[in-house]
This record gives structure tokens, C-alpha cells and sequence, in this order.
């Protein structure tokens, strides 16, 4: 049922040799010239691009391996469907770092360049998404506020008023990704468009193009992940008077929170196929960590706990990556909307999956497994950030419930024998 397509199955082929003979050697190389670069000179925060993710990316789009991720690709080359491209993005997740953007399809440009596609004007294409699609620039997503819960996107308190031929935003966000990456030169922010009117509670928001440079955003500070500083990087920021074209509005006015929906949901699988990968390389290590150590007369491997470590990892992944390819099916045969409730439950499994694994890999390895010298650490920050990006396990678990609740009255409400029928029946414990 989830066997891959030829074109597919060559593009595994092609990646795992990409990830052998190109991405891992590289991974110490980029952590080193991440490190001698520093911040740009003359520009807070600014983080020069490591001259090895260049020559990366440009080997990925010589083997073909560029914009997989696109549903709506560029004419004369055909897309892949979700299930073809989880067994990819799962490869990618072994190197979270350097894999996914090396092949043009990391986060958040992946979800920017979806919105663009299917609602940017054909200047706000030419302007953005053509240098987003060719790797020359990148982009953020600005959603999340400081002062709000913003699980419910609702909340969102953060301005967007229409002021002649302008749009002028004010606002506090956080936990904004990539925005301090010397190449990114745009902002999608979503805030309200009608804070005072009657609009209904969906229809309030809206998004709009914000150029990097313009005068009035603020990077305030850099903000840390377990006392981890991600390459990546992770602000908080302000908009002051911020004043941009009226043309800079994405799609309609009112329609910014359906928008975020359409964008979203995608994102939320691939950040459960990448998981994956990261959790089959983070078995590996712990296998050949616990191969190579002696405790009391006996190797690691042999003892009774780290094959059960081993057991519960395998059985979890397996039980994840179905549970994901199943999704993705879904997602391809009755749509994102019908799968929706799929997505929310594999955004919970897989990273919390992900997350335990990741934990056993570093009680194996003892202390080097906290240590920078090993993957793990940044991996388990990575696998601790995506429960809480693009929604939290317990705003997904709402959903899940909420779907499981409406198809058990729509099973039993007509038939009178039914379900509920049988229930009222049982013993009283």
C-alpha cells in the first residue's frame, strides 16, 4: 500500500548517497565555519551562511535533489505525492541541520514559499518566491507572540492597519525562526486587520510581505532552546511603525488565519517525517556507542536494559513512520482538510516518539552524550521544539478528541441500537 513510485524510490537511492558521501562529512566542517564566522560585522545578530551549505545545496540541485517538497511545482517538473516525499524528508532528518535546507526544503521557507504559490500576486511571485525557489534568499514566519497564548492563534494582538497606500504594523513576537540568518530577506507576519471592528473571530487576520530591512523591525534578542543557541536561531522582535505598500498584503484581507491552516498543515508532516530520520540515526549511534563500551566485564549491548532500549525503539519508530506514511496517504487520496485529524495525532506520536529514543541514544553514550562532540544534544532540542511548534501536543490532542467525538455521535445519534445502545447495556462497576 505505501510502496514507492519509481522516480521516488531512485531519489532515495540518489539522497542516501548524498547523505554519506557529501552531508555527513560536512557536518563538523559547517559547525566550524559557523563558529570562526561569528555575527556579521555592522548588523546585530546577522549570521554569515557557512561557505560549505552553499557548495551543499548546490550539489543537491545537481543530483535533482531541490524543491521536493513542492505540491505545486514549477511547469515540466512533476510533483511528488506526500507519501513519496515522507520517505525522502525522513532521510533528510538524519542530518536536521544541514540536510533539509541543503535541498531547499527546511522550515520555514518550505510553508513561505507554499503560501506564496498559492496566494501571492504575480509581482508578490516574481519579488519572492523566484529567489526562495532558487535558494538566494530566505524567509520567516512570524506568527507567535510573548503576551498571548498563542496556541490559540486568535489571540494574536499584533497590528496590521491600513493607513492610506500603506499598511502600518505594531507588535511583540518570539520564538521567530531564521530571521537572524544573513540571507533572510523576508518576513510573513501575520497580525489583526480589524482589531475594532465586527469581523468574526477567524476573519480578523491577515498576513502581510514584510521586507528584513525595513525600518522599525527589532531584533531583540536572540532566545536560547535548553540553553542551546541553534544556528537557526530563534528571536524575539518588534515591530515600531512599521510601514510597508498596501501591495505587501498576502491574499485577502480577513482570510490571514485560513491562510496560516493551508500553510500549517503540510509543515506538520514534515516535521514528523524528518523526526523519524533523526530517530533511526539516533538508534544507530546508540548500537555502535554500545558495541564499543565495557561496563563490569560485559559490553553495553549485552545488557539487559540497552536491548530493551534497542526493542522499544524499533517498535515505536516502525509504529510511527506507519502511523505517518497512513497520514500521508490520506493526505493524498481525500485531502489535507479530511486528513486533519490524522496530522494532529502524528504531531503528537512521532516527536514525543522521537524525543525517547533520542533520550536512550544519550543515556547510552553517558556524558559525551550531553556533550557538542555528538549529534545527540542538538538532535533532542530539535525533537523538544517541534512538540510546541506549529502547535502544541495538547492543542492537537483537542483535535483528535474533538474528531474522535463527532464521529461517535454521527454513529450513533440515527441508529437507536447502536454504540450507544450497547454501552447503556454494560455493567455498572
Amino acid at each position: 500500500m505505501f510502496d514507492l513510485t519509481p522516480r521516488a524510490a531512485d531519489l532515495v537511492g540518489t539522497m542516501t548517497g548524498f547523505l554519506a558521501d557529501h552531508v555527513y562529512p560536512a557536518e563538523s566542517l559547517h559547525e566550524e565555519q559557523q563558529a570562526a564566522a561569528g555575527e556579521t560585522p555592522g548588523e546585530q545578530h546577522r549570521r554569515p551562511q557557512p561557505a560549505v551549505m552553499e557548495e551543499l545545496k548546490k550539489t543537491a540541485r545537481d543530483l535533482g535533489l531541490w524543491n521536493l517538497f513542492l505540491p505545486h511545482p514549477e511547469p515540466g517538473h512533476e510533483p511528488l505525492s506526500n507519501l513519496d516525499y515522507a520517505r525522502i524528508a525522513e532521510l533528510s532528518g538524519r542530518s536536521l541541520h544541514l540536510a533539509p535546507e541543503a535541498m531547499n526544503c527546511s522550515a520555514p521557507d518550505t510553508g513561505n514559499m507554499e503560501l506564496l504559490s498559492m496566494f501571492g500576486t504575480p509581482e508578490q511571485k516574481q519579488r519572492w518566491l523566484r529567489p526562495l525557489l532558487d535558494g538566494v534568499i530566505r524567509s520567516a514566519y512570524v506568527m507567535t507572540e510573548p503576551l498571548v497564548a498563542s496556541s490559540d492563534a486568535s489571540n494574536i494582538e499584533t497590528t496590521v492597519e491600513r493607513d492610506g497606500d500603506e499598511w502600518v504594523v505594531n507588535g511583540r513576537k518570539w520564538w521567530i525562526s531564521g530571521v537572524n540568518r544573513a540571507n533572510c530577506e523576508l518576513l510573513i507576519l501575520m497580525g489583526v486587520t480589524d482589531p475594532d471592528g465586527d469581523a468574526p473571530r477567524h476573519g480578523r487576520h491577515s498576513m502581510v510581505l514584510i521586507p528584513r530591512d525595513t525600518p522599525g523591525v527589532t531584533v531583540e534578542r536572540d532566545l536560547q532552546v535548553l540553553g542551546y543557541n541553534p544556528f537557526e536561531s530563534h528571536v524575539e522582535m518588534t515591530f515600531d511603525d512599521v510601514r510597508v505598500p498596501a501591495a505587501n498584503i498576502l491574499g485577502d484581507p480577513g482570510r490571514g488565519f485560513a491562510m496560516s491552516q493551508a500553510r500549517l498543515g503540510p509543515g506538520r508532516i514534515h516535521h514528523c517525517m524528518r523526526m523519524i530520520g533523526a530517530a533511526e540515526r539516533a538508534v544507530e549511534l546508540m548500537i555502535a556507542r554500545a558495541r564499543s563500551r565495557t561496563t563490569f566485564g560485559t559490553t553495553l549491548v549485552d545488557q539487559g536494559v540497552v536491548r530493551e532500549w534497542i526493542a522499544d525503539s524499533r517498535i515505536e519508530i516502525d509504529q510511527a513512520r506507519l502511523y505517518t506514511l497512513y497520514t500521508a496517504h490520506l493526505m493524498d487520496t481525500v485531502g489535507n482538510r479530511a486528513a486533519a485529524s490524522e496530522i494532529s495525532g502524528i504531531k503528537v506520536a512521532v516527536p514525543n516518539m522521537a524525543s525517547r529514543v533520542v533520550d536512550r541514544a544519550i543515556q547510552t553514550f553517558g556524558g559525551g552524550g550531553l556533550s557538542q562532540d555528538y549529534p545527540l544534544a542538538r538532535i533532542y532540542a530539535e525533537t523538544r521544539i517541534v512538540r510546541m511548534a506549529d502547535g502544541p501536543d495538547e492543542v492537537h490532542r483537542r483535535g483528535v478528541a474533538r474528531t474522535e467525538l463527532a464521529r461517535f455521535d454521527a454513529a450513533t445519534t440515527p441508529a437507536p441500537h447502536g454504540v450507544a445502545a450497547h454501552l447503556a447495556h454494560l455493567p455498572r462497576i
